[in-house]
């Protein structure tokens, strides 16, 4: 049984280094972490219309150590998937 595809595809990802990816059709988005590539691929052609995936890649992003005031804690790690859309592929709006 397929999961809904807003619990496997969380958020997009929109850093200055994703925002370098997108000239090249690849799209950032937090994952979840027990989705796997196959999964990550229906789950966006199934969120957007008119999208077709060539490719996923997957990687997890490690926790960070942070502070806060004399304690010290660590963020969450997060998986990240950069999945690569077709040339015929019309892109989401705020993607653009």
């Amino acid at each position: 049984m397929m999961k809904d595809p807003h619990d496997i595809i969380k958020r997009p990802v929109i850093t200055e280094a994703a925002t370098k990816l997108m000239e090249d059709r690849v799209y950032v988005f937090e994952v979840d972490g027990k989705a796997n590539k196959i999964e990550i691929a229906k789950a966006v052609e199934a969120v957007f219309d008119n999208v077709k995936v060539v490719r996923v890649n997957t990687m997890w992003v490690p926790a960070k150590k942070k502070r806060y005031g004399k304690q010290y804690g660590f963020t969450s790690k997060w998986k990240k998937a950069l999945v690569k859309f077709s040339e015929d592929s019309t892109l989401p709006e705020y993607f653009s």
